[in-house]
């Protein structure tokens, strides 16, 4: 576990438009996922391998 803030950033896909989700990829074996819009609202975590399948899955289609 790491003790890091979460660095947030939006897909460079994303037209900045301010309906993004975020994600934090230096958290070590979590991945959290946020509403751009709502910075301090609820946060999810996934398992790194279960966000990669989620990207792969994203990326073929």
């Amino acid at each position: 576990m790491t003790t890091e803030s979460p660095r947030w950033f939006t897909s460079s896909y994303s037209d900045n438009g301010g309906a993004c989700v975020e994600v934090a990829l230096n958290m070590g074996g979590v991945v959290p996922v946020r509403d751009s819009k709502d910075p301090g609202g609820p946060v999810v975590e996934f398992g790194v391998r279960a966000f990669a399948v989620f990207v792969g899955g994203v990326r073929g289609r």
